[in-house]
C-alpha cells in the first residue's frame, strides 16, 4: 500500500517535532504545578516510558517486520479481537489528532489571529497536512527534514538571546521536599514520550531497519534534551510563577530584549510553533489514514484522507469548550488516557507474542 520508503535517520527527525511541538508549550507548565523547583528533572523521568516504548514498538516489529500494530494485532489475538484492538487505535489516533490540532488553533487564535475564526485556523492547516499525506510518508520525511534544523535552531536562539537574564538560583533549593514532587511532574511529559509509539507505524518502512532501535533511541534522547532545556529556561526565567503561565516559551519570547531594538520575539515562538506542529499533525495523521486502510484491507489510501481530514476538524471543534478544560485534560486524566492505548496495550500484546513462542517452541521439543 506505502510504496515510499525513508531511512531510520529520517524516522526519528519525523518523531522529534511529534512529540516536541505541543510539549514546549504545556509541559513547563504542567510539570511545574507538580514538580516545582525539580520541574527540570521531570522530563529525564519521563524519558524512560519514551525509550520503553520504542523497545516495546520495536520487539513487535521484529516479529512482523512489514507489518503495521493494526495488521499483526489480528495475528497475535485473532481476527475479531485484532479488529477490536485495530479500531481502538483508529478511534485514538482521530481524537489524540483533533486536540493537537485544537490545541494549534487554541494558540494560534489566542495569541496571534484573535479575530480570525477556529474553524478557518482548524481547516487551513488541516488541508496543508491532508496534501502531505496524499504525497505520501516520503513527502513528510522530507518535510521534517527540511524544517526541523530550522526549528531547533530558532529554539536555541531564543535560548541564547535570553541567557543573560536567566537565573541558575532560581532552581534552589534542589530536592526540597525530595523526590517525589519531580516523578509527579514526570507524568505529562511521559505521555508525550509515549507517542514514540507511532514508529510502529513506520519501521516497516525503512531501508535500514537493522538501525531502526538505535535511531529511535536517539530521537527519544533529543527530545529529552530539548524539553530539560525548555524547562531550565522557564525555571531559571520566571521561577515557581512558571506553573501559573499558560505558554511559558511565549513568555520568554517576549522577555526577549537585545540592544534596545531586537525585542518581542513571538514571530520566532510562531514559526517554531506551526512548523513543528505541521510535522506532528502530518505523522498522526498519516498513522490514521494508512491504520484505516489497512483496517479496512482498502488498496490505496489517498482517496481518504479528505474525508478524515474532515472528521479531523470536527474532533479538533468537540474536544474541548475551552483551552482552560483542554490544558486540565492534558496534565491530569490525558496520561491515564495515552499511557493506556500507547504503553500498556502494546505492552500486553507483545506479551501475548512471547508466550505464544515459548509454547511453540515447548511444543517442538516435546514433538
Amino acid at each position: 500500500m506505502e510504496k515510499g520508503k525513508i531511512s531510520a535517520a529520517q524516522m526519528a527527525l519525523m518523531m522529534h517535532p511529534t512529540i516536541i511541538a505541543t510539549g514546549i508549550l504545556f509541559v513547563p507548565s504542567i510539570s511545574a504545578a507538580k514538580a516545582g523547583r525539580d520541574m527540570w528533572l521531570s522530563p529525564i523521568w519521563g524519558s524512560f516510558i519514551g525509550f520503553l516504548v520504542v523497545f516495546i514498538a520495536y520487539q513487535l516489529h521484529k516479529h512482523f517486520p512489514n507489518e503495521t500494530i493494526i495488521e499483526y494485532s489480528e495475528h497475535i489475538v485473532g481476527r475479531i479481537p485484532g479488529k477490536v484492538i485495530g479500531l481502538i487505535y483508529l478511534l485514538f489516533y482521530l481524537h489524540v489528532n483533533g486536540i493537537i490540532i485544537r490545541e494549534y488553533g487554541e494558540f494560534l487564535s489566542g495569541v496571534f489571529l484573535m479575530t480570525t475564526p477556529e474553524s478557518v485556523i482548524f481547516g487551513s492547516m488541516t488541508l496543508v497536512c491532508a496534501f502531505a499525506v496524499r504525497g505520501g510518508l516520503e513527502v513528510i520525511a522530507r518535510s521534517a527534514q527540511l524544517f526541523i534544523p530550522i526549528v531547533v535552531l530558532l529554539f536555541l536562539l531564543i535560548v541564547f538571546f535570553l541567557a543573560l537574564d536567566l537565573a541558575p538560583t532560581n532552581m534552589l533549593p534542589v530536592f526540597e521536599e525530595g523526590i517525589t514532587p519531580s516523578i509527579l511532574g514526570a507524568a505529562a511529559p511521559a505521555a508525550w514520550f509515549s507517542e514514540f509509539l507511532l514508529i510502529a507505524f513506520l519501521l516497516p518502512y525503512l531501508t535500514d531497519k537493522e538501525k531502526g532501535l538505535k535511531w529511535a533511541n536517539l530521537s527519544v534522547l533529543s527530545v529529552v534534551f530539548i524539553l530539560v532545556i525548555t524547562n531550565v529556561t522557564a525555571l531559571f526565567l520566571f521561577g515557581e510563577i512558571t506553573a501559573d503561565l499558560l505558554y511559558p516559551v511565549m513568555s520568554a519570547g517576549r522577555y526577549v530584549r537585545v540592544a534596545e531594538f531586537f525585542t518581542h520575539l513571538e514571530s520566532i515562538i510562531m514559526a517554531i510553533w506551526i512548523l513543528g506542529t505541521f510535522i506532528k499533525i502530518s505523522v498522526f495523521y498519516y498513522a490514521l489514514v494508512l491504520g484505516t486502510a489497512q483496517w479496512l484491507k482498502l488498496s490505496e489510501y489517498k482517496f481518504i484522507v479528505l474525508p478524515l481530514g474532515f472528521l479531523l476538524v470536527l474532533f479538533a471543534t468537540w474536544s474541548a469548550p475551552n483551552l482552560t478544560e483542554l490544558k486540565g485534560f492534558l496534565g491530569t486524566s490525558a496520561v491515564f488516557y495515552l499511557l493506556s492505548v500507547q504503553l500498556v496495550l502494546p505492552s500486553i500484546l507483545l506479551l501475548i507474542v512471547v508466550i505464544q513462542k515459548k509454547v511453540i517452541q515447548k511444543r517442538s521439543i516435546q514433538a
